[in-house]
């Protein structure tokens, strides 16, 4: 009998807590016990229900990014995509409520033609996702400037509403960002094609050896990335009054960042969804922490980057034969099993 597993990633498997998880939900809970005893001010009411819209945004674009990661990429886009949407829901409807609905297919539209444009020059001309993403993001921002022209222009009312409201007593924000949470791990690991979506990012060549579409399956990562920044986008228009046209700047490194957190692989293969929305709560009360400490806002970067490398190692080095190494270099023999 053959032991081979090809296609294990299409079979259902045990559900299991993820280490990611378990090591995010101890962080987090460690920095709110450090936020309550050093800067409390930082777990304020005001202060928590100011951050949440802004964990919700970051977690929602984290989990696009993890598609994407999931598939050997890295999306250099989100700063266009998410500023795109953002200056289309407040110019295109220059303040009115009537034209909203009109701005918000217009988000639509861009967001599905930005994820095509990606996965042609990934899937067909075989351009690196690294340099396709980021010449998507480049003809995003030209087409930013040429309709915002750089200036910031005011919320609508409808959508200020909409996104600043709450539904028994749980932020507008956070419920579309449990949404979209619930939507990503229903489709990727309760449905066949959420299974072949995952390990076509584990081993493509074995995959498009059975006949799997890869092509249409790494595609639809960039497509689907793209619809949850559109979405993301539109709740960060909402909850800020007037949002500059290059509002999504703030998010490249966050995305990233927050997807190594949850212990997806940069070599992709399995995604972890909840993980990822854990590590953007926490990342976003990192954030509010360094700042009620006084940390400079612009350490604030120096301090997302400094949990990207964490990140990276704690999933990537070999503990274990860093530990082996360290002993034996401190006179500690390995064990030797005896001889007769």
């Amino acid at each position: 009998m053959s032991t081979s597993r090809p296609m294990s990633g299409l079979r259902p498997t045990r559900s299991a807590v993820s280490r990611g998880f378990v090591t995010l939900l101890a962080a987090l809970v460690l920095l709110v016990g450090l936020s309550f005893l050093v800067a409390p001010s930082s777990l304020a009411p005001g202060a928590v229900s100011g951050m949440l819209p802004f964990a919700s945004v970051l977690a929602i674009i984290g989990l696009g990014q993890m598609l994407v990661v999931q598939q050997t990429g890295i999306d250099l886009s989100v700063p266009g995509s998410v500023s795109i949407t953002v200056v289309i829901v407040t110019h295109v409807p220059y303040g009115s409520n009537d034209r909203l609905g009109v701005a918000l297919l217009l988000v639509l539209a861009v967001a599905i033609a930005t994820g095509l444009l990606n996965a042609a020059m990934i899937g067909l001309l075989n351009l690196s996702p690294i340099i396709a993403t980021l010449g998507s993001n480049a003809l995003l921002f030209g087409a930013i400037l040429g309709i915002s022209g750089g200036v910031p222009r005011s919320t609508t009312p409808a959508l200020a509403q909409a996104m600043g409201g709450s539904l028994v007593g749980v932020p507008n924000s956070v419920m579309i960002a449990i949404g979209a949470l619930l939507l990503v791990v229903v489709v990727l690991k309760t449905t066949v094609p959420g299974r072949r979506f995952e390990a076509v990012g584990a081993t493509v060549r074995m995959t498009r050896a059975l006949g799997v579409a890869t092509r249409a399956y790494r595609g639809g990562a960039y497509v689907g990335s793209q619809l949850l920044y559109a979405i993301a986008g539109v709740v960060l228009a909402g909850v800020v009054a007037q949002p500059t046209a290059y509002l999504g700047n703030n998010y490249l490194l966050p995305s990233v960042a927050v997807v190594v957190l949850a212990g997806t692989s940069l070599l992709g293969g399995r995604g972890f969804p909840v993980a990822t929305a854990i590590a953007a709560l926490f990342l976003t009360q990192l954030d509010q922490f360094t700042l009620a400490l006084g940390v400079p806002y612009a350490a604030q970067t120096l301090v997302q980057a400094l949990a990207f490398a964490v990140g990276v190692a704690i999933y990537t080095i070999d503990w274990a034969a860093v530990r082996r190494r360290f002993m034996k270099a401190g006179g500690v023999p390995p064990s030797v099993p005896a001889t007769h």
